[in-house]
Order: structure tokens, then C-alpha cells, then sequence
């Protein structure tokens, strides 16, 4: 594997870079949240529909990930991170022209599957060049983003919806993505594989991009329509095309997913509880914007301000997590706050408009610094035993992952919210059914934290630094 030539310590820069194109690829995934209600209106379709655009961007990101790492294999990962950047922001401005909701959705599948080559080509650089004493540090930056995406995003896209237009929250990523393109042009070193390129595995490639296609869509249109005969057979698509790709990917010499990965045990962990969790909080940008305003009446812009709380607890939460980490290790910080973000994440569906402000402001700050703690565990603890060659496959394999849960959280949400307003006889979205859709989701962050119980009592102590009981450091 080729080496890269950028000089110690410029990992920070690198690590900054990353984090900031993250950062534009999470805010877009969440930032129209609190504009679904003034988009809706604007293309004439109903408000809970509108989570279509959410979860097609969601989708090709999933679907295009596994490819990114052969692509940055045979282009070079400086090329393909400027390219990325580039046609997602043309895809951008594409969004902020849309006139109805088919355009709108087909300028999100372009803008998902250019953002799905920018992180995981970003990502690979960092786990190709840092030493594991550093990674942890490394990627907090490039983890940032996954929470605190989600909590700004309702915050700037309701302020932009009130003040200006929905148009604006797409625009916004002209001037960050130029700036991207100028400071990858000078930092992001191009990493390419001395190897020699192998087949590509387009049967693998179609298969898992039409399982996860299936599975989403059939998702939402069991949330839309009840069990409605597509929906259903949809489903059944999806289990078909998972076995289908499971049986191949045993025979491909390079599958595009390789879950061989899954042998070793910490990134099996991590993808097993990083899934359930990731599902779980994957509903809260699509919950909690549209609660606070069908809910409690308020504002696109209130709405995101309140949810913001949850942003200055990852803040906080950033800078001492290493240290949560090298004092109690993963296995007892992935449990016990896994426990605590998934109550959290429950109780959320106990507000209501008589509730003072403080007190919701307290929970969602607690949510925020327990959420991204979780987070950055379990997207540094994936890493921890793989081998340097394997890198870019479990790149792959993770990061598909973690786009894949956020659209099925949303998926699962919207299921659970149309259950009960069918069971409950409600017209329209009411209170009590965002609580049964929290409370769903907060026993599958619960169901989250039995995995972790399977982590060896010191696994991950190379990174964090964490000592064993006896005394004795883990770390070479």
C-alpha cells in the first residue's frame, strides 16, 4: 500500500478537513428536517411524506459507500475527495432549485452518492497514516460531525427556513464546498494502492445496493400504507438479495462487502451495537423537529433552537472523551452509557408544551453529551484490530453501515408513528404518538448495550490507553 508523504503531525489538518466535508454530508442529511412542514407546502405534498428526501439521500449514501474505497484504490484518494466534493455541490444547488418532490428526490441521490465518496475516502486516509496512539484523538474530530450534524442542522435549517427560504439550506454548501476543494487540493495527500487492481465485484456492488434499496423503500412504505402488498413484497426482495449477496460474497475473491471482517471480534461488536444504536438515534432528527412544531406549535427556527442543546453536549463531550475512555476503557463506557443515551433518547417522548424549557433543555444536553461519547467509541473501537491491508474494506463495510441505520432509523420512526395513529384512530400526528416512536427507539438503544457485553474487559486499550485491572498497561 502506498505511503503518504504529508510529515507528522499534519494528521490534525488532515483530521479537520475531513470532519468539516462530514460535517457538510451530516448537516445535509438533518438540516431539512425542520423545514419539512415549509418544503412540503412549497411542493404541494404532505409534511410526513417529505421524509422521502430524507431517506434518499440516506439510501445513496449507503448504496455507494462500499465502492468508495476501490475507487480511492485506483484514482487516489486526493482525486477522488476533490471530485466528491465537487458534484456534491452541484448536486446541491440542484436541490435548492427543485420544483416538486421527484426532482427534489433524484438531486438528493445524486448529492448521497457523491457524499458517500468524501468521509470514507477522508477516513481511510487517516486510518492509512496515524498511528492507533493517535487515532482515537483523529477521529474524535472526524466523529464530531455524526452528532453534532444532526443537532445543528435542524438549528440552521429552521433559521433559514424562517428568515430566508429552504432554498438557502442546499446553498449554503457552495462556499464550504469550494473551500473544501482548495484545502484538500494542498493537504489531503494522494494515497493510491501498489497492488494491482482486481476485478470489480459488480454482481456484489448491484446485490447490496438493491438490498438496502428494498429494505428502505419497503420500510417506508410499510410507515405510509400499512402492510400494503409493495411494501411486503419489497421486503421480500430485500431478504432475497441479502442471501443472494451473502452466497456470493463466500465465492468473489474481493467481495465489495467483505464480511469476513466480522471474525474479529471488537469490529464485531461494533457493528452489531453500532447498527442497533445508530438506528435508534437515527430517528431523532426526524422525531424531534417535527414533534416541537405538529406538537407544540412552534417555529421551524424555535424548533432548532431547542434541539441545539443536544449540539453543546457533544461539544463538551469532544474534548474529555479520550479521558472517559483511558479511565473506565470501552467495554464499561459502552455499556453503562449506552444505558443512559438510550433512557435519554426514551424520555424525549415524555415532553410536553407545559414542560419549562429548562428542564428540556437539561435532557437534551444530557442526551447530547452521552450520545456523542457513544458515538466516538463505537467509531474508533471498529478499527482497533483491524489489519493495515484490510483498512479500506472495513472502511467500506462500517461506513455503510452508519448511513444505512440513520435511513432506517427514520424508516422505523415513520413506521411507528403511522402504527399508532392507526391504532390510536388519530386523523393526524398527535403527542402520544411521538411518545410511542421515542419509547420504540429507546428499547432498541437498550438492545444496543447487549452487544457490547460481549467486549473483552481491555479491548480497544491500544487506543485509549487504558490500563488493566491489575495495574499494567495494555499499550506497547
Amino acid at each position: 500500500m502506498g505511503h503518504a508523504t504529508s510529515r507528522q503531525g499534519s494528521y490534525r489538518i488532515i483530521a479537520l478537513i475531513v470532519a468539516s466535508a462530514f460535517f457538510m454530508e451530516q448537516l445535509d442529511s438533518t438540516i431539512i428536517s425542520t423545514a419539512l412542514p415549509a418544503m412540503a407546502q412549497s411542493l404541494g405534498t404532505d409534511p410526513v411524506r417529505m421524509n422521502f428526501a430524507m431517506t434518499a439521500y440516506l439510501l445513496s449514501l449507503a448504496a455507494f459507500i462500499p465502492i468508495s474505497g476501490k475507487i480511492a484504490d485506483r484514482f487516489g484518494t486526493r482525486n477522488t475527495f476533490r471530485g466528491a466534493i465537487t458534484l456534491f455541490v452541484v448536486s446541491s444547488v440542484l436541490c435548492g432549485f427543485a420544483q416538486n418532490l421527484p426532482w427534489l428526490i433524484g438531486a438528493r441521490l445524486l448529492q448521497g452518492a457523491s457524499g458517500a465518496m468524501m468521509v470514507p475516502v477522508g477516513r481511510l486516509v487517516l486510518l492509512r497514516t496515524v498511528e492507533k496512539s493517535q487515532l482515537v484523538s483523529a477521529m474524535s474530530w472526524v466523529l464530531f460531525p455524526a452528532m453534532i450534524g444532526p443537532a445543528v442542522g435542524p438549528l440552521i435549517g429552521g433559521f433559514l427556513t424562517t428568515y430566508l427560504s429552504w432554498h438557502w439550506i442546499f446553498f449554503i454548501n457552495v462556499p464550504i464546498g469550494l473551500a473544501g476543494i482548495a484545502l484538500a487540493t494542498t493537504y489531503i495527500p494522494d494515497i493510491r494502492s501498489d497492488a494491482p487492481p482486481s476485478s470489480f465485484d459488480y454482481l456484489g456492488f448491484v446485490l447490496a445496493a438493491a438490498t438496502l434499496a428494498c429494505l428502505i423503500v419497503g420500510l417506508e412504505g410499510l410507515g405510509h400504507g400499512g402492510l400494503s402488498p409493495t411494501a411486503l413484497l419489497l421486503l421480500g426482495a430485500a431478504a432475497a438479495c441479502a442471501l443472494a449477496y451473502a452466497w456470493h460474497s463466500r465465492r468473489h475473491a474481493d467481495p465489495v462487502l467483505d464480511f469476513s471482517l466480522m471474525r474479529i471480534a471488537t469490529f464485531r461488536v461494533a457493528m452489531r451495537g453500532g447498527f442497533l444504536y445508530r438506528v435508534a438515534y437515527g430517528s431523532f432528527p426526524f422525531l424531534m423537529p417535527l414533534m416541537l412544531q405538529l406538537g407544540f406549535g412552534l417555529s421551524a427556527a424555535e424548533s432548532g433552537a431547542i434541539t441545539f442543546a443536544g449540539a453543546v453536549g457533544g461539544l463538551v463531550m469532544k474534548a474529555i472523551s479520550v479521558r472517559f475512555l483511558r479511565a473506565f476503557g470501552y467495554r464499561r463506557v459502552m455499556i453503562w452509557n449506552g444505558l443512559l443515551s438510550a433512557v435519554l433518547l426514551g424520555l424525549c417522548g415524555a415532553f410536553r408544551p407545559e414542560w419549562p424549557l429548562a428542564a428540556i433543555y437539561l435532557l437534551l444536553l444530557l442526551g447530547g453529551l452521552a450520545r456523542s461519547l457513544q458515538f466516538n467509541a463505537y467509531g474508533t473501537i471498529v478499527y482497533a484490530d483491524v489489519p493495515q491491508p484490510r483498512m479500506s474494506a472495513a472502511t467500506s463495510l462500517a461506513s455503510t453501515n452508519q448511513q444505512m441505520t440513520a435511513a432506517l432509523g427514520i424508516g422505523l420512526a415513520a413506521l411507528v408513528l403511522d402504527t399508532s395513529m392507526r391504532t390510536l384512530g388519530h386523523a393526524a400526528v398527535q403527542l402520544t404518538d411521538f411518545t410511542m416512536a421515542f419509547a420504540a427507539m429507546g428499547l432498541l438503544g437498550v438492545l444496543a448495550v447487549t452487544q457490547c457485553r460481549e467486549l473483552p474487559a481491555n479491548a480497544g486499550a491500544e487506543l485509549s490507553g487504558h490500563r488493566r485491572q491489575d495495574g499494567a498497561p495494555t499499550r506497547g
